[in-house]
């Protein structure tokens, strides 16, 4: 379903991802981790055409993607669900607009569809994202990629602006979608354990290159090869610990 190889990505004179290669197949959930500043977001934009600046080669379904142009068969959740919805634009707006702007007819039908698919209610249809919850945000966020019916869905951290609670109700929808929908997914994040929750491979970069690919019962293990990798898996264990001793009585 995605097929890149060699790309580069800049801002500028700065170069943030250097000569990146993976394939992901179809109904394939593959993750990308790695530390703030490793270029994963900016890769991910590659992949959106949301990022301008950036060569090699990138194909969607064995279609080329050319710069600049975003294919229709691939939308993006993005991390803060509060600034990716206008303040001033009801849910209806935001589901509605992407169906005009593409001149898809059914809007009503088509809407009342995708909240549904994402547990929302018809209540929440002409609500402002000030009257909803962080995760009925992002529920909203996922139902607006998803109106356009993609094959591909990238997601961004998408629940790293989320309560752990609510984290989980979020990772179990996208595990869901997916399988009803034979979505391909591209998540990346800083969280080892959201990826191996939802993917069956991981892709870990650093300072813009892809160190190593592994699978994610390998990740689970801990059976790394590159040192890297080994001290992100060994700090995310150490963060889990930390946060479990806090949460202690």
């Amino acid at each position: 379903m995605i097929d890149a190889a060699g790309l580069t990505a800049r801002y500028g004179a700065a170069q943030v991802v250097d000569k990146v290669s993976f394939a992901v197949a179809k109904g394939e959930a593959f993750g990308i981790a790695g530390e703030s500043g490793s270029g994963k977001s900016t890769l991910l934009r590659v992949v959106a055409g949301l990022h301008a600046e950036w060569s090699g080669g990138l194909s969607i379904a064995g279609a080329p993607m050319r710069r600049g142009r975003l294919a229709h068969a691939v939308q993006m959740v993005f991390q803060d669900p509060y600034g990716s919805l206008h303040p001033r634009h009801s849910v209806d707006r935001a589901l509605a607009e992407p169906l005009a702007v593409n001149r898809i007819g059914g809007a009503e039908a088509r809407i009342a569809s995708a909240l549904a698919s994402v547990g929302l209610e018809p209540r929440h249809r002409f609500r402002y994202p000030h009257q909803l919850s962080g995760g009925q945000r992002q529920r909203v966020a996922i139902a607006r990629a998803l109106i356009l019916s993609p094959s591909v869905l990238l997601l961004d951290e998408p629940t790293a602006a989320l309560d752990v609670s609510v984290q989980a109700e979020i990772l179990a929808l996208l595990q869901r979608l997916r399988q009803e929908r034979g979505l391909t997914y591209v998540l990346v994040s800083h969280d080892l354990a959201v990826i191996a929750e939802l993917c069956s491979r991981v892709a870990v970069m650093r300072e813009g290159r892809i160190v190593e690919e592994l699978a994610v019962e390998d990740l689970r293990a801990g059976r790394a090869r590159h040192p890297y990798t080994a001290a992100l898996i060994d700090a995310s264990r150490g963060y889990r610990r930390q946060s479990s001793s806090a949460l202690a009585p």
